[in-house]
């Protein structure tokens, strides 16, 4: 895990050749805490502006700007790959993956606590000689996962409705990661699975208020966007990637949804 402030993260970025003012996708987590000033920026094409007190929680994989740079905003990053915080509290922040609410403003008392965990994540990562290596990544890998586990709570809070259908729906979703790139069928993930479609669509709406089709074509739309913005692969090569046979039917599906063609849309968001 790194600590970074924001200016820090900048020089990082510069380091990639990739300024945070452009679209990037980083393959780790970066929660951002801010103390002060204003902080404008996108997550997979959602706008956002930060005050003292947000917080904002970028998974691997998302695109991720800031369009102004990072301005006069005050803020501490945490910056750590999947699997850092320990497979425990993976599976308890797990949910975040499909709950995308990324700006989370905790309530006073709240904030306090995380604070107070987030200045403990700090000295401890600034202590190494206290403690031997093992000693102090495990001390900082528990107090992370504090943060997470509460984060990922005020991001999206459990709902006792939704419990019933997310077995099923985790093992979809995580086929669904897996093979978007081959197959938009509902019928196949279910065959893959040994559920019927039926209970896939069933559990699907229970965890999100849609159905299993729709979550196959918002995540194929969504990869699509990320690979037009973070990529200059021609919308040809796009549409292989996302498990279109022709370009043609890509293209109508991505007009069915946006209201532009793949083209237009690298365009206006470029521009």
């Amino acid at each position: 895990m790194e600590i970074l402030d924001l200016p820090g993260l900048a020089a990082r970025a510069v380091e990639r050749e990739r300024p945070l003012t452009e679209p990037a996708r980083p393959a780790f987590h970066l929660v951002v805490a801010v103390h002060g000033g204003r902080l404008e920026c996108s997550v997979d094409f959602a706008s956002h502006v930060l005050g003292a007190g947000d917080w904002l929680w970028v998974w691997p994989g998302q695109v991720l700007q800031l369009p102004a740079g990072h301005g006069d905003a005050d803020a501490t990053v945490l910056v750590f790959p999947t699997g850092f915080p320990g497979s425990a509290t993976d599976t308890l922040i797990r949910d975040g993956e499909y709950f995308p609410n990324r700006l989370i403003r905790p309530d006073p008392a709240r904030q306090t606590a995380l604070i107070r965990l987030l200045d403990a994540v700090r000295e401890e990562h600034h202590a190494l000689s206290d403690l031997s290596l093992e000693a102090h990544i495990e001390t900082q890998r528990s107090l992370l996962s504090v943060i997470l586990i509460r984060l990922a709570h005020l991001s999206e809070p459990r709902r006792e409705a939704r419990s019933s259908g997310t077995e099923p729906f985790q093992r979809f979703h995580q086929a669904v990661e897996e093979g978007f790139g081959r197959t938009h069928r509902v019928e196949d993930y279910a065959a893959q699975l040994g559920y019927s479609a039926r209970t896939l669509t069933r559990a699907t709406r229970a965890v999100l208020g849609c159905g299993a089709k729709r979550f196959i074509d918002e995540r194929v739309l969504l990869e699509a966007k990320r690979l037009l913005i973070h990529t200059s692969l021609p919308p040809a090569t796009i549409s292989e990637l996302v498990g279109f046979t022709y370009p043609t039917v890509f293209s109508a599906f991505f007009r069915q949804h946006t209201g532009m063609t793949p083209t237009e849309f690298r365009s206006a968001a470029r521009t």
